[in-house]
């Protein structure tokens, strides 16, 4: 499909300059006007991918023809220019949900730049907009969002073993989704007539756990007034899924594996040996080797867990599922609180999609929660997330501390935090291409990749090339 442009300008040669530029060996549609307030109604009319509009024009400026615009279609990508460029101007137009900013006069170079950042813009909200309305519709596997190639891969393994007896091991940081796949393994099993049941091992009492777990007889201990069913029982004919298996005690890892191994356990203070008929699912944020070499984690019962290993990857190295994920938990939490919310702002998906979310998929939807709750118009803004207050500041790693080291300390760690902000942003913006990135910034390639270098930050995960899209 041929893109849309739509150039506003009141000088005319500066129209016929920039039809010029953009029609030299580009196949888009371009057309162009002189009056801002035509060219809205041009808009309105035509739904064009991008604009480009002066800021100073008589009539309507161009942040009042960015407003109507983005009231029209918030989706369309808009560059405002001007030969009066200040950062004033330029961040509220920014605020207000510009894509990019172009100060007079500019290369030809810099308009195609230009034009090739907005038109991949332009595809990925085209396919998230597809995601979005797959998210609403597809089956199987619905609650889990995932289109980048480690997730596809996941979500095989997934279907392959969820309808078989094998244990499951779900591995990878906190707030990846682990329980989760748990879910998904037992829905997709031939036990979920049943209730799955869950043993969260962190959060029980290490002195009623083994209760917890295999149950009591009455008299077993001081307040065991009457026989007490355990989580194991209540699993029989069904899934029992290990949360957090890498916190259980040593004791209590031996009487697991003999569950795992025979199907047999004893409640407390019985003689009496029951069994249970479990599928058993486990997960854990542990290095479960380097436990094992610790002392702190059986072998046996690590080999036992782990038949089918499924790992879950930190969101940092699955970029391009951010945006669905946004427009998953922007659905939710609309929904809860009641609120007409229709997307987020450009540069909030910017903001977001160059964070590296140490809390994961958790932290995520909490800042989406946030923003619903704090946001008052009908697009979540930088500010509903409250970005000023968090890690997303530019000022990240700053602190007081850094007063109390000498000026040249002071200045190489401002200029470490300038580097890794700058290039992060820089290569969000050129979709991973270090050429495009390295002529945007007009510095040489070579330096760009040796700057990359020292703050270990790698393009692949930055490349966002439109694609079909298909489902998980």
């Amino acid at each position: 499909m041929v893109g849309k442009i739509l150039v506003v300008d009141d000088e005319k040669d500066m129209l016929a300059l920039l039809l010029r530029l953009i029609s030299e060996g580009r196949n888009y549609s371009v057309t162009t006007e002189s009056d801002p307030v035509q060219a809205l109604e041009i808009f309105k009319k035509g739904r064009f991918d991008l604009v480009f509009t002066d800021m100073k024009m008589p009539g309507m400026d161009g942040i009042s023809l960015l407003e109507g615009i983005k009231d029209t279609c918030p989706e369309a990508s808009v560059v405002m220019m001007t030969a009066y460029g200040t950062i004033e101007t330029a961040v509220e137009a920014i605020q207000k949900g510009a894509f990019d900013f172009i100060t007079k006069p500019f290369k030809r170079e810099q308009i195609l730049l230009t034009i090739d950042k907005a038109m991949k813009w332009q595809a990925m909200v085209g396919e998230n907009q597809a995601l979005r309305k797959a998210l609403a519709e597809k089956s199987g596997f619905s609650d889990m969002i995932g289109t980048t190639p480690v997730m596809k891969k996941l979500f095989e393994r997934l279907r392959l073993v969820a309808g078989t007896m094998a244990t499951v091991l779900i591995t990878g940081p906190s707030g990846t989704g682990k329980e989760l796949i748990a879910r998904a393994v037992h829905k997709h099993s031939l036990r979920n007539r049943e209730k799955m049941i869950t043993v969260n091992c962190t959060a029980i009492p290490e002195n009623v756990m083994e209760s917890e777990l295999f149950g009591h007889v009455k008299g077993a201990f001081t307040g065991a007034w009457k026989d007490k069913k355990g989580l194991v029982e209540k699993a029989h004919n069904s899934t029992l899924f290990l949360d957090e298996i890498g916190d259980l005690k040593p004791e209590l890892q031996t009487k697991l594996l003999r569950l795992l191994q025979d199907g047999e356990y004893k409640p407390v203070g019985s003689e009496i040996t029951r069994k249970a008929d479990i599928r058993f699912v486990a997960a854990t944020n542990h290095d479960l080797k380097a436990d094992i070499q610790a002392k702190k984690f059986r072998e046996d019962l690590y080999y036992r867990l782990n038949v089918i290993s499924l790992e879950l990857p930190p969101l940092k190295v699955r970029k391009k599922d951010i945006i669905p994920l946004c427009l998953h938990f922007l659905k939710k939490y609309t929904a809860i609180n009641q609120k007409k919310i229709t997307g987020l702002s450009s540069s909030t998906l910017q903001a977001l999609m160059q964070y590296d979310f140490p809390g994961n998929i958790r932290e995520l939807e909490n800042i989406i929660e946030r923003g619903v709750i704090f946001c008052q118009s009908d697009s979540l803004t930088i500010k509903d997330l409250c970005f000023e207050d968090s890690q997303f500041s530019y000022l990240e790693g700053l602190d007081q501390d850094i007063f109390q080291l000498s000026f040249k300390e002071a200045k190489e760690k401002m200029n470490r935090i300038f580097h890794r902000h700058y290039i992060r942003t820089l290569l969000m913006k050129n979709f991973g291409n270090i050429s495009h990135a390295a002529a945007s910034a007009g510095i040489q390639r070579q330096y760009l990749h040796r700057l990359m270098k020292e703050e270990d930050i790698h393009a692949e995960e930055f490349k966002s090339e439109p694609r079909p899209t298909q489902e998980s």
